[in-house]
């Protein structure tokens, strides 16, 4: 990721040279139009504006329209941390969107159907566990990651162990949504997240004690971020805790900007040696359930992230280079969660039509619904194979309850085992499967 152009700077002297084009009509219309994308310099300077203006012009008008009607924070005394923030009109309305969807209302509540809510949950969980762990440059595949969780088996190399990481940090998010925000609890899901996987196991749950730290453009070399100095850090991470904390009518922040922040300023300190983005992302989700916005635990942040990765090294150096406006970063934060939102819905419409599709199977005498998915999932993969502890965790019930459901399956004849070691037994479709099936039918 290049370092983009830097904008021209709004001063004294610019100031004089556009006063005159304020009440431009068309000119309103362009800074009205612009300001609502909210573009950076880069991709404004290519755009179509009236043609009597200059884009360094207009730029500077847009920078003037932001400055007086943006929200300004200061996070920490220590230089760098005074932060601004414009609420746009699609903000505001994708802001209005999430919190008639996330929250505990009605609506959001008719989303996910209760019956299905664990077993979408674990789906979920795993999602956002494996991207973020890709995205930190973990390379074990989605399928086989997958597997791994569903059967709990130890991981066997360090991308296994990443993902294993953020899978129990984020199922450990949940039960730490009523407590406030620490020096120690952000260390512990660091610890949490990092177990195993740093070469060295000193760095692990601790901030780094040193300032060679750089963020380097992987195609080039070339240094595009310094982070904050090692002697500052464990003061601006109380300040940040201080701002999460902090509840006051007279400054109110919208929790989905407070977490987008927060998201921010991990990543743009880079307070541990390895770690920081699936921390920061952590993070970002545990403010938010600790808001009650409880569908975010069914959204999969990172994976849409990963689809998008310079976008989102982007909103970052964006933000930097124009003067700490971190709109840019809660900008492209809020159209991942829209993105994930809507693949949520994908994803649960999939899994109603799979449902519906179970009737076959849900008509042999005797077979239950659950052992309806696991017919179903064998007739479209032949070649699968499974544990109880995997069905366990795929159909999110009792152990006791998947071993009587598979062990009914073998007894049909459509099952058979193999004892893998003396713990491990492999369940597969019988060499009879497809005829005993279209008897029981």
């Amino acid at each position: 990721m290049r370092i983009p152009e830097a904008p021209p700077e709004l001063n004294d002297s610019s100031l004089q040279s556009i006063l005159h084009y304020i009440n431009n009509a068309d000119v309103s219309a362009a800074t009205k139009k612009y300001n609502n994308r909210y573009l950076y310099w880069s991709e404004f300077k290519h755009k179509t504006i009236p043609d009597f203006v200059t884009h360094e012009q207009l730029w500077l008008l847009l920078k003037l329209s932001r400055g007086l009607g943006s929200e300004q924070l200061k996070i920490s005394d220590i230089p760098g941390f005074q932060l601004s923030y414009y609420l746009t009109s699609d903000i505001q309305e994708k802001l209005h969107n999430f919190d008639l969807n996330l929250g505990g209302t009605l609506e959001s509540q008719n989303i996910i159907g209760k019956d299905h809510q664990q077993q979408y949950l674990m789906n979920s969980i795993m999602e956002e566990a494996i991207a973020s762990s890709q995205l930190e440059g973990a390379s074990t595949t989605r399928q086989e990651a997958k597997k791994m969780l569903m059967q709990e088996r130890n991981p066997k190399d360090k991308s296994e162990q990443m993902i294993f990481n953020n899978y129990k940090t984020i199922k450990k998010l949940s039960s730490m949504k009523n407590e406030k925000m620490t020096i120690e609890s952000i260390l512990d899901i660091h610890s949490c997240m990092t177990e195993n996987t740093l070469d060295d196991p000193d760095h692990i749950g601790v901030f780094r004690k040193s300032d060679n730290i750089y963020v380097i453009d992987n195609m080039t070399g070339e240094i595009v971020h310094t982070p904050l100095e090692h002697i500052h850090i464990s003061q601006v991470m109380q300040d940040i805790c201080d701002f999460i904390n902090k509840e006051s009518d007279d400054d109110f922040i919208h929790p989905i900007i407070k977490a987008s922040i927060l998201h921010f300023l991990i990543g743009y300190i880079h307070p541990f040696v390895d770690g920081n983005g699936r921390t920061a992302r952590a993070l970002f989700y545990w403010y938010l359930l600790s808001k009650n916005y409880w569908l975010i635990e069914y959204m999969s942040i990172s994976r849409m992230i990963k689809d998008s990765p310079g976008q989102y090294s982007q909103a970052y150096l964006y933000t930097e280079l124009d003067e700490n406006d971190v709109t840019y970063f809660i900008n492209y934060q809020l159209k991942t969660m829209d993105k994930a939102f809507k693949s949520l819905k994908e994803y649960i419409s999939r899994k109603i039509e799979e449902k519906n599709k179970l009737y076959d199977f849900k008509k042999i005498p005797g077979i239950n619904e659950r052992q309806s998915y696991i017919l179903k999932w064998l007739s479209d993969d032949p070649k699968m194979t499974f544990t109880i502890k995997e069905i366990e965790n795929r159909l999110s019930v009792v152990y006791q309850t998947a071993r009587t459901d598979i062990l009914g399956l073998e007894k049909l004849g459509l099952l058979e085992r193999n004892k893998v070691d003396k713990k491990k037994i492999l369940f597969y479709r019988s060499n009879d499967f497809t005829d005993i099936l279209r008897k029981l039918q």
